[in-house]
């Protein structure tokens, strides 16, 4: 502590005012992550999967989570292999712009994966948090 102690004497209407200032530009620069949904069935055609995972990708590098769910009727149900296939192509399809967050899993009559977007950003900061600890050391030496 300080000899003798200090004060700070200030405007105390200012210092709200600044304080909320601030609360909101750091609301302004978050980005919510939102879960968006794309639907399949069991028997869709090449070229309608593809404009599905074209949608899905543009869904994932706008930085929403995207969760594919695949909707058995009737029958289809019995065969959970095909949509099981159908959700590891799509997973394989966007590989290079999301990560897998969840397995497939059975939900009732709705089989979903959900896939996380990969930014190369997180990346970044990634390698600058292992490099930090590294040059901690180096001072302390």
């Amino acid at each position: 502590m300080a000899d003798p102690p200090v004060c700070r004497l200030l405007d105390y209407g200012k210092y709200k005012y600044e304080q909320a200032k601030r609360e909101r530009g750091d609301r302004r620069s978050q980005k919510i992550s939102l879960l968006r949904e794309v639907r399949l069935r069991p028997k869709i055609g090449d070229h309608d999967f593809n404009s599905k995972a074209r949608t899905g990708r543009k869904l994932l590098t706008g930085g929403d989570k995207l969760k594919v769910t695949i909707m058995f009727r009737g029958r289809e149900v019995t065969h959970p292999e095909l949509g099981w296939k159908l959700l590891q192509r799509m997973a394989k399809e966007l590989e290079d712009v999301s990560s897998l967050e969840r397995q497939p899993s059975m939900e009732g009559r709705r089989m979903n994966i959900i896939l996380a977007p990969v930014s190369a950003q997180k990346g970044k900061a990634k390698e600058t948090a292992a490099k930090e600890p590294q040059y901690a050391k180096a001072e302390d030496s």
